[in-house]
């Protein structure tokens, strides 16, 4: 049995976990099945690893005690490893809810789920989707439906979405940073302009606005600075306002009302910028996105044992929150995966309109999304890849990309960011020679971060949230012909924004 601590910077400090009393019922669980237990079955021990997180994030996607399998061969049919040999199995706890007093039979009651193959009745979960890779999960339809309909949702929580991150709001909010970075892009359009190779038109681009407070905090201090320099770069301005939202991009456009000739929006799905924004290939003096990368959806990876494998996801309800669920909406506990899937194709108005005897309103409807969204969890399981060439990171970026950040760090696993890094290829071919994509999140900057820390996925409210793969993204520029830096947010002490800055490599 191997047992792997990743939270080590919680081991020591003021309040330090215990994980002597978190692993001793877990531990104790698995010695019973291990000798078979009465139970009929047995787990070959030696093949257990026992993988202890710290999960920060209060609304998650886990249990407290989670059976991963990790198929020794090809998935057949998939529905299982093929071949005799012992399946590797990991259990997963996190050590922040391992406090509980009923954790030993919280691990029992997971592993006889496991080697049963999982059982029906009242107790089971209700499984809401098939195995897939974790980008095409309907956690990113559930994703997708919040933004679409952000309004019904804020007026049935009676807060905006802002309200849902750290302090409140989002980091790169700060007045600070946007004359900072105003005085960066003067300095660049002062330079050209004294060889006479400045452009008429001058773009900048915002991916993800947000209620529009940071792009009315950006043009403010744009025309001040301008008033005060006297170069009237603010006439020549065009500033363009992207989101894949339309509520976010109204919200937005109240905001920056004053400086409304000056700014154009376009309703955009970030992943594909160039749908939208290829006739400024090469145009764009600063892209600028906040708080967007992470809330994109990635695959996971693992390095285990020198085999690379694929992190398959599976949504469920368990037993408790599905019969909840299937007595509020007046459905059959199998009815409520149906149900799911019209909501997550029609919405809450059309659903309340097609299915009234259930949902005599949309407000209703809007009380199903959430209490769905709540109970919702994901089971894993691990799928060998039969190769990193064989896997596609995003359109044009091959699995290759990820060998250096998977030998250099041994047993591992990370995400892939698969749409950070779709947006992100797509992206660099808009900027000018001489403009940068600037962008803040919450950024891996490190592989050996992955083995210390809980990375995602999360829930912010109704959204999915997920730490970046810096080390990839500046791995694939790099090999574009680009620079890529990630330093701290230099705005809000303690932060764990990164920002990153990405131009052509001189």
């Amino acid at each position: 049995m191997l047992v792997e601590v990743r939270p080590t910077g919680r081991l020591r400090g003021k309040n330090p976990v215990d994980v002597t009393a978190a692993l001793d019922p877990v531990v104790r669980a698995l010695c019973e099945f291990g000798t078979g237990g009465g139970s009929g079955t047995e787990l070959d021990l030696s093949r257990v690893r026992v993988v202890c997180d710290w999960i920060q994030y209060r609304q998650n996607f886990r249990e407290p005690v989670e059976i991963r399998p990790v198929a020794p061969a090809a998935v057949r049919n998939g529905s299982g490893p093929d071949g005799d040999a012992p399946a590797l199995v990991e259990l997963a706890l996190d050590l922040r809810r391992s406090g509980q007093p009923d954790l030993a039979e919280v691990a029992a009651r997971a592993l006889r789920a496991a080697v049963a193959g999982g059982a029906d009745g009242p107790d089971a979960p209700v499984v809401v989707e098939d195995w897939g890779a974790g980008r095409d999960s309907c956690i990113w339809d559930f994703n997708a439906l919040y933004w679409q309909h952000l309004r019904l949702w804020e007026e049935a929580t009676g807060q905006g979405y802002e309200s849902a991150l750290p302090g409140g709001q989002s980091d790169a909010r700060n007045s600070d940073g946007a004359r900072e970075l105003i005085g960066e892009l003067f300095r660049v359009w002062d330079d050209l302009a004294a060889r006479r190779a400045l452009p008429e038109e001058l773009y900048v681009v915002e991916l993800g606005v947000g209620n529009g407070n940071q792009a009315a905090t950006f043009l403010d201090t744009f025309l001040e600075l301008d008033r005060a320099r006297g170069h009237e770069y603010y006439r020549r301005l065009h500033y363009l306002m992207c989101d894949y939202s339309s509520h976010v991009l109204e919200l937005a456009r109240a905001a920056v009302g004053q400086h409304a000739e000056r700014v154009s929006s376009f309703v955009l799905d970030a992943e594909h910028p160039m749908t939208a924004l290829s006739f400024l290939r090469y145009k764009i003096f600063l892209v600028y996105i906040s708080n967007v990368y992470d809330n994109l959806r990635t695959d996971e990876i693992a390095s285990i044992g020198q085999r690379e494998y694929v992190v398959q996801t599976r949504a469920y309800l368990p037993a408790a929150a599905a019969g909840e669920i299937a007595a509020t909406a007046s459905v059959e506990r199998a009815q409520v995966p149906a149900m799911i899937r019209k909501l997550l194709r029609l919405g809450p108005p059309l659903l309340a309109e097609v299915a009234a005897a259930h949902f005599p309103t949309t407000t209703a409807a809007v009380e199903f999304w959430q209490r769905c969204w709540e109970g919702l969890r994901l089971q894993e399981r691990y799928v060998p890849l039969a190769g990193l060439d064989t896997y596609e990171i995003a359109a044009g970026v091959n699995g290759e990309a990820l060998r250096p950040l998977l030998t250099a760090a041994g047993d591992v696993r990370m995400h892939v960011s698969n749409g950070a890094v779709a947006s992100f290829t797509e992206t660099m071919p808009l900027l000018h020679p001489y403009g940068r994509l600037i962008c803040h999140d919450l950024f891996v900057t490190d592989t050996h971060q992955y083995r210390t820390g809980f990375r995602g996925p999360g829930k912010y409210d109704g959204s999915v949230v997920n730490w970046v793969n810096g080390p990839l993204l500046a791995h694939i520029g790099h090999r574009k012909g680009f620079e890529v830096r990630h330093v701290p947010f230099a705005h809000r002490a303690g932060s764990n924004v990164k920002t990153m800055t990405v131009q052509v490599r001189d």
